[in-house]
């Protein structure tokens, strides 16, 4: 008899190829196992609908929004298209709806999506947040851009001080692509994980089974699309069509 195991993954980035992965490589059970977003599902590469479509086939999925989510749901509720969204993979989340609308059934995903996840002790999160205000008084803006959590935790790592951020176990975060710590792996630092492998861009999707500590990667996500080059191009010949 299958147990459940709770896994924990990175920005997606419309890249549902890495998806697809991560859930054969790490052995996860639809039925039975439980997936953590740290939101940014949307924006990037092209399959942004097949995404949400594969995260909706889930018994037991938690979407934490990320920044991107909130721009792609702004724009399937309003239609606002700023060009600080699309200059920033927007334009492909566009193209994967052929322009929209995006189903009904997808802005209730996002819709629904929470700020956090406090499970067991540990916390999933987007961005970060400021470990001396309480968490429910902070902003969902604050939570989805936060990069000073994984920042100092960083420097207090290097300076060999350990702490606690939150007093949590273990803290799950994307947002800040692990490349600024010259790394395509996911990485540690005090008591704060951070899962953007990149995924979005050249590097890679990771997700994590949460007791055990085993991560599971994706091929790099230019190799499965044809390319960084070609994707980029993409997205300025689709950004002329609208």
């Amino acid at each position: 008899m299958h147990s459940m195991k709770t896994f924990v993954i990175g920005d997606i980035h419309g890249t549902w190829r890495a998806l697809r992965q991560c859930l054969e490589r790490s052995h996860f059970n639809a039925e039975d196992d439980y997936l953590i977003v740290l939101g940014d599902v949307c924006d990037g590469y092209p399959e942004v609908r097949q995404v949400l479509d594969e995260l909706l086939s889930l018994n037991h999925c938690t979407m934490i929004i990320g920044n991107h989510d909130i721009w792609a749901l702004d724009w399937a509720l309003t239609g606002a298209k700023p060009d600080i969204w699309t200059s920033q993979g927007g334009i492909q989340t566009i193209v994967s709806y052929n322009g929209g609308p995006m189903p009904a059934e997808h802005r209730d995903f996002l819709l629904h999506a929470v700020a956090y996840l406090e499970l067991d002790g540990r916390l999933f999160i987007h961005g970060g947040f400021n470990p001396t205000v309480d968490l429910a008084r902070q902003t969902a803006e604050s939570l989805v851009w936060d990069r000073s959590l994984i920042q100092t935790a960083w420097k207090r790592h290097r300076a060999g001080r350990k702490k606690a951020f939150g007093g949590y176990r273990d803290i799950f975060l994307g947002h800040t692509p692990t490349e600024v710590f010259s790394s395509d792996q996911p990485v540690h630092f005090c008591n704060v994980w951070d899962l953007d492998t990149g995924a979005g861009w050249s590097g890679r999707l990771t997700m994590m089974e949460v007791e055990s500590g085993l991560w599971y990667q994706s091929d790099p996500t230019p190799g499965l699309y044809g390319g960084i080059q070609g994707r980029i191009q993409l997205k300025k010949q689709d950004k002329k069509k609208l």
